[in-house]
This record gives structure tokens, C-alpha cells and sequence, in this order.
């Protein structure tokens, strides 16, 4: 006996109340029948006290036996007992009941039949046979919802997870689908408590069982008065200024908040468990929705082989994941980072496999192995968005960003014009106007050479310049960097109580790059619409309540000066430039004067060749020379620029 009844405890059959294990298939057909049984002794009970008598062609007990058989029977037909109770569905529920429809149907007909060929009665009394329909099916669903919330409750108490209760923002196809994936899913950790909504003439109202809330005088007030733990929204139905009122509430009522998409944007391979989640910074930028021109954009990039330099970077990356929705022939992804570039690799074959690409680990400084590349490659358009971009670390090597931004550049470029290249996309920075570091000044040496050489007799390549300021979540931004300080407990660092900064998503930023590069004829600087600009304190103050801590007393902010090359304020036009609107109304073109590219030629050479002797200050120096409004700040290199002399104006 002892043998038996260990092969059917042990291993996954061992029965555990709060174990991840299940009860085997057998012990769920034993229970069914036995409620089966149990709803013959309720039919039994209930008709003996009616008129309503039971027939006599067979004896009762064996007319229960029969019905209780083919019930099992149908059990198997309908495979009721291959899910696990605790985590029922609807489709074990509709299983269960096409077995008790197919219990009653089977033996009605069994009636008619009999009573056809014999000519008597019929053998079984139809009304108990609909009564035991009713009440197994009734009996067996109770069975299973009392042992699935038992379960997850047990579960909760024993983990001290206890369900966060909440309550949805808004009442709409998309908040019902949620509060309805919210009260099915028993495995997620929420409580769903009601719906909150503007409409004032819903205090009766009730959806999925949950009421209605009116927001009465404001938000604030109205979640106050509510025991619940947080709230959910769906971030991309509510306006900038929407969420962050909502948001700012939540935080002085010490409620959480959670966001969650879109249904149509789910990543389907996430379930809702990973779709649910707490609010993020990003989330509450006041950032209007960009729209663009798909069928433009596919026109242009439509079969054709396209380089991105810089291809494992932030921009470069997301690049190449938009272009994958245009049917290019062959993206070549280009860059120097190793592990970058393999961990791209794999995320592109899981996610994208119709995209056809192909990984190059090489240098853009390095003219031979550019060479070998484009003569490999037929190269119909070029998205070069590699550069070296932290700007300290830039400040203490000047000569690597003239390897990098601007003799790369200089090669693509060249190499563009040898090789009848359709389009040249650069992407440049904010910080390139009126540069006061660096890597500023770089980029914009790389600005005015393309711009210079799309004035060249013979050059049929369009140069196309896009000029924007931070993306957020991009490597090394300072979201990223103050997510990591807060994990640690402080302190967050900021550089300056006044500092700001424009900030953009990082695919909005690609997509007005590839809008850009179907608009532009050549030679043209196109700057993005940021938006308004963030003081970063605020942003650091927020990102800390949002935790569920308070600035300075839990987590403290240090402000530590701004950094070498660093500046409070970024632009996008500098003061010898204009801009126009284009058709696009988050794209402007800014007109800046253009020098004459063989003098330009003359001073870039000049500095790469003093770039690979490592004399930085020389190298700084002959920057300042190339771009006048280069004046350095919080630098070592703030000896190198001349002081102004002052207008003396002739007195007459």
C-alpha cells in the first residue's frame, strides 16, 4: 500500500496547499464526480417532496449511476481536467459546461429513442435530468472558484504580498479592457476597486462589477476619500499637463501610480503582469505626439542599402529599428563597440528576423577600412550618427574628437561623394551652437564641412544636417543616472540649481531624422522642435517623490558645479542664424553662413595632423580659430580665448 500511494505523492503529484505543484488529473476527475454525485442526492432531495415522481423502468439508483457515467464519460470527451483549478479560466468554465449540456442532450435523446423502438415511456425523467444539468455545472464552477481565490489569498497572506488596491483613470473601451484583464488575472497584484471618471451621472453605475467613481470637486479630494493603495492610467489617452496634475496629487495623497499603454502597442510577448507599471519621468515630459510621413519615408528608404554609422548607440540603434518598418534591401549597422553591437545583433534577430542587415565592427577614423566598405556595398543612403558625445570626458581628449567627429566624418563624407551616394543624414547636437566645450566645437566643424562640400562642383550627394538636444534614457543622460543614484539611496547629484535642458524620446528624435532626410535637397541644417525646456532640479525632485521618498529628507540632492565644458542654458540657433518653418511643424531649417570649403579643408587637416601628435591644447586652439563662437566654460582651455575688445565708438 505504501508503494502505491508514493507514486502518486511524490515528485510533481505531491500535494502541497501553497506549493507550485498541481493535483493530478485523476484526484480532478475523482472530485468532479464525487460533486456529481452530490447533485444527484440534491435531485433526489429536492423532487421527493414534489409530485413530480421519478419513473420506474429502471431503479432509481441505477438511473443515478448511468447519468453520473456518461457525465464522467463526457469529463474525457471535453478534457475538464487538464487545467489546473487554481488558475481556472474561461475556457475550463466552458468546458465544464459543454460536458453537463452534453450529459442532459445525451440522455433526452437516449429517451426519444427508447421510447420510439419500444413503444413505452421513457426511461429517465427529463426534469431531473435538466435539474442535475444546473446544479453540477452550478456545484463544480462554485468548486472551482472558491479553491482559486482560497489559493492566491492563502498565497498572499503567506508571502505578505497582499493585493495593492486601485483604481483606474477614466472610463473608455481601453480602461474597461484593463479593468477586465485586472479582476480575471488572479495572479497579478492588484485589486481592482473602481473606475474614476469625470462624469458626474455615474454614482449607480457599476462595470465589471466595480463602481463608477465621479471625480466630485477635484482629484485630489476625490482619491483622498478612497481606500486605495494607487492608480492606474493609461499615460497615452491624458494630455502632458493631465498627467502631471494627476501625478503630483497621487504624491501628496502618498497614493502610487501606474501606468500602462495602449492595448494596440502591447508587446504581445509580455503579459499584462509586465505591461503594468509604476509611472516613469519620461512618461510626464510634456511631449505632444509626433506624426510623420510614412508613405514619403517608405518611398524614399523602399528597397534600398542603407548605412548607420554609430548602429549600436542610442540613436544609431533606434535608427535601425524604424527603418525596419520601411522594407529597406540591406542595413549595414557600423560600430566600434563589440558588446554593443552583439547584444543589437540578437535583439534584432528575435525581434525584427525579416530585417535584412548586416553587423560591421569597424572605426570611422580608419579611411582604408572605410574604403573596403563602401566598395563592398552599393550604398544608396547614409544615417551617420556615430560621434563621441559625453562631454567631460571629451573636455580631457580633445584629439579623439577629431578623430571621431570630425575626421569620421570627412571620410564618410568624401567617400559619399566618390561613391554617388543618394543621401548623407548626419546627426549632430544642440551643443554644436555656440559651442562652449569640445565636443560642441567638433560637431560643428563636422556641420560646416558637409555643409562646405555640398557646394563642390560635381557633388551629387545630398548633405543633410539634424540638429536636436537630449533624448532621454539615451547612455550616459542624466535620467538614467539619477534612476541609479535614487536605487542606491542618494544622493542625486545635480550640477546646478539653474541649470535646463531640452529634452526628446529617442524614437521621436529618429523619426524626425528620417522625415528629415526625405526633405532635404542638400546643404541644409534641419533643427527639432524640442518643446519646453526642464529645469533639472524639478525633474531630480520628481524622479525622487515618484520612488516614494521626499527630496532632502530621504534622499538628499547635492549640488556639485558645473562640470568642465558644461553650460546652463542649450540652444539650437546661434546669433548668426535664422530659421524658417518647413511643412513639418516640429522641423525647421536654420540658415548659418558656409565657408569656403578649401580653406576648411586646409585648417582640418592641419588639426588632425596636430590630433595625432596629442597636443590638446593646440587642438583646442586651432577649434577656436575654425569656430569664433567657441568660447570654453568651467574648462582648463578658458586661457585659449581672446578677450574681447571693446567698441570704441569715434566722437564727432
Amino acid at each position: 500500500m505504501k508503494n502505491i500511494l508514493s507514486r502518486f505523492y511524490t515528485g510533481d503529484n505531491k500535494l502541497k496547499m501553497l506549493d507550485q505543484r498541481y493535483l493530478p488529473r485523476w484526484i480532478v476527475i475523482l472530485l468532479d464526480a464525487i460533486i456529481g454525485f452530490i447533485s444527484l442526492l440534491l435531485v433526489y432531495a429536492i423532487l421527493l417532496g414534489t409530485p413530480i415522481k421519478f419513473l420506474e423502468v429502471l431503479p432509481i439508483s441505477i438511473q443515478g449511476l448511468i447519468v453520473l457515467a456518461i457525465n464522467v464519460l463526457f469529463f474525457f470527451v471535453f478534457k475538464t481536467y487538464s487545467g489546473i483549478i487554481r488558475h481556472s479560466t474561461f475556457t475550463d468554465i466552458l468546458k465544464l459546461a459543454f460536458s453537463a449540456f452534453s450529459t442532459a442532450i445525451t440522455i433526452v435523446v437516449f429517451n426519444l429513442a427508447y421510447s420510439a423502438i419500444s413503444g413505452e415511456g421513457k426511461v429517465f425523467l427529463t426534469t431531473s435530468v435538466l435539474l442535475y444539468m444546473l446544479l453540477s455545472f452550478t456545484l463544480m464552477l462554485l468548486f472551482r472558484v472558491a479553491v482559486k481565490e482560497s489559493y492566491h489569498y492563502l498565497r498572499s497572506i503567506a508571502t505578505g504580498n497582499l493585493k495593492k488596491k486601485v483604481v483606474i483613470v477614466g472610463v473608455d473601451d481601453h480602461t474597461i479592457s484593463i479593468g477586465k484583464a485586472l479582476t480575471t488575472e488572479s495572479n497579478l497584484p492588484f485589486q481592482l476597486m473602481g473606475f474614476l471618471t469625470q462624469n458626474q451621472d455615474t454614482k449607480r453605475l457599476k462595470i465589471l462589477g466595480k463602481p463608477v467613481i465621479p471625480i466630485k470637486t477635484n482629484f485630489s479630494d476625490s482619491i483622498a476619500s478612497l481606500d486605495i493603495d494607487g492608480v492606474i492610467m493609461i499615460s497615452s489617452s491624458l494630455s502632458g499637463k493631465e498627467k502631471n496634475q494627476i501625478i503630483d496629487d497621487c504624491i501628496a495623497n502618498n497614493k502610487e501610480v501606474f501606468n500602462v499603454p495602449d492595448f494596440e502597442t502591447w508587446n504581445k510577448k509580455e503579459d499584462i503582469h509586465n505591461q503594468i507599471k509604476p509611472i516613469d519621468i519620461e512618461d510626464l515630459l510634456e511631449r505632444t505626439p509626433i506624426s510623420i510621413e510614412n508613405e514619403l519615408i517608405e518611398k524614399d528608404l523602399e528597397g534600398k542599402t542603407i548605412l548607420v554609422t554609430g548602429g549600436a548607440g542610442s540613436i544609431g540603434s533606434e535608427i535601425v529599428k524604424q527603418l525596419a518598418n520601411f522594407n529597406p534591401d540591406l542595413v549595414v549597422i557600423l560600430d566600434q563597440a563589440e558588446s554593443a553591437l552583439h547584444e543589437l545583433q540578437i535583439y534584432l534577430e528575435l525581434n525584427y528576423p525579416k530585417l535584412n542587415f548586416i553587423i560591421e565592427l569597424a572605426d570611422i577614423s580608419n579611411m582604408y577600412r572605410m574604403g573596403l566598405m563602401f566598395a563592398k556595398y552599393e550604398f544608396n543612403i547614409i544615417y551617420h550618427a556615430a560621434a563621441y558625445k559625453h562631454v567631460p570626458l571629451i573636455e580631457r581628449n580633445p584629439h579623439e574628437a577629431i578623430y571621431v567627429n570630425i575626421l569620421g566624418t570627412v571620410n564618410l563624407s568624401i567617400l559619399s561623394v566618390n561613391f554617388n551616394i543618394d543621401k548623407f543624414v548626419m546627426v549632430s547636437t544642440d551643443k554644436a551652437v555656440n559651442p562652449t566645450n569640445v565636443m560642441g566645437a567638433s560637431k560643428r566643424v563636422a556641420e560646416m564641412y558637409v555643409q562646405s562640400l555640398q557646394r563642390e562642383k560635381g557633388v551629387q550627394t545630398k548633405f543633410i544636417t539634424t540638429r536636436f538636444g537630449n533624448v532621454l534614457g539615451s547612455s550616459g543622460s542624466v535620467i538614467p543616472h539619477f534612476r541609479k543614484q535614487i536605487s542606491q539611496g542618494g544622493p542625486v547629484t545635480v550640477t546646478h540649481r539653474d541649470i535646463i535642458r531640452y529634452f526628446m524620446t529617442i524614437p521621436e528624435a529618429c523619426q524626425l531624422v528620417l522625415q528629415a532626410g526625405t526633405m532635404g535637397n542638400g546643404g541644409e541644417i534641419y533643427v527639432f522642435d524640442m518643446g519646453k525646456p526642464v529645469k533639472i532640479l524639478n525633474l531630480a525632485e520628481k524622479m525622487i517623490r515618484l520612488s516614494g521618498f521626499e527630496p532632502y529628507e530621504d534622499i538628499d540632492i547635492k549640488i556639485t558645479g558645473l562640470r568642465p565644458g558644461e553650460k546652463l542654458f542649450e540652444e539650437l540657433l546661434n546669433d548668426t542664424s535664422t530659421a524658417l518653418p518647413t511643412h513639418h511643424p516640429k522641423i525647421m531649417i536654420t540658415k548659418v553662413p558656409v565657408v569656403k570649403f578649401e580653406d576648411l579643408k586646409v585648417k582640418i587637416k592641419n588639426i588632425i595632423k596636430t590630433a595625432t601628435k596629442k597636443k590638446d591644447e593646440k587642438v583646442v586652439e586651432l577649434l577656436k580659430e575654425m569656430v569664433p563662437e567657441y568660447i570654453s566654460e568651467n574648462s582648463e582651455f578658458t586661457a585659449l580665448d581672446k578677450p574681447k575688445v571693446p567698441e570704441i565708438r569715434k566722437v564727432k
